[in-house]
């Protein structure tokens, strides 16, 4: 199912994105005993993170039994700005009492960081559901941002990770925006979810989200699409501004 949700201001969005969370953790928590929840990268979703960073907020969030994964991660020494466990660190992670062991970063300075990563996530979620240790774990909710050109994660269109249909996690060498070398989720892990919340804000994304509205494949973020879970698009006034007279699929503007 898909859910496209316009918002007057970026701000509104921010909102509604950490309703979402807070909403999403109660409910993870009572059915499943846990929470999982991906971070995007990005500037969009910072406004989110400062959100349920505020004690009103975060107290409604039982952090001990949330954890928190990254939906991609640049290749850039630890404490990096440019990483983006990072910035979720200071506007969030710093701010609440999430137990250290379960904010899960990329391992970026291993070589086999994807692999140690996949393992990971395997490990997390077979504490509350060892089938995930065989099948693909079904994150509560995962959060991704959109670039100008579509890209997700650190998914660009045209790129060989679009193809992948085993690894949940990649480790990518070519990435056409800097830096070149990133850890990404893959289609798979991301379709797994039970929700994803596609966050677009800014007149520069109007022609890519147009695009994803109309299911254009060529765009990454028209791919996620969960087929047992819920995509739900936040998006603000500037973002959609294109929407009502959508590009045909697989042209741009």
């Amino acid at each position: 199912m898909r859910d496209v949700l316009a918002f007057a201001t970026a701000d509104d969005v921010a909102d509604a994105a950490a309703f979402l969370f807070v909403n999403l953790a109660a409910q993870g928590v009572r059915d499943r005993g846990a929470f999982y929840v991906a971070l995007a990268g990005g500037t969009t979703p910072l406004s989110c993170y400062r959100l349920l960073s505020a004690p009103l907020i975060s107290s409604r969030v039982d952090w001990e039994k949330t954890h928190v994964f990254f939906g991609d991660e640049r290749c850039a020494p630890e404490g990096h700005p440019d990483r983006n466990d990072e910035a979720a660190a200071a506007a969030l992670l710093r701010h609440v009492p999430i137990p250290a062991r379960n904010v899960h970063r990329v391992p970026v300075a291993e070589r086999d960081a994807a692999e140690r990563y996949e393992s990971d996530i395997r490990g997390a979620f077979s504490i509350f559901s060892p089938s995930s240790a065989k099948g693909i774990p079904r994150f509560d909710l995962v959060f991704l941002g959109m670039g100008p050109d579509g890209h997700t994660a650190s998914l660009f269109p045209g790129h060989a990770s679009l193809e992948e249909k085993q690894r949940l996690v990649l480790h990518i060498d070519d990435s056409p925006k800097p830096p070149p070398r990133r850890v990404t989720f893959t289609l798979p892990l991301l379709n797994a979810a039970r929700h994803v919340a596609l966050l677009v804000t800014g007149k520069d994304k109007a022609a890519a989200l147009a695009r994803v509205l109309v299911d254009d494949m060529a765009l990454p973020a028209a791919r996620v699409r969960p087929p047992a879970g819920t995509l739900t698009i936040l998006a603000d006034a500037a973002a959609v501004s294109d929407s009502r007279n959508p590009p045909a699929a697989g042209t741009s503007r």
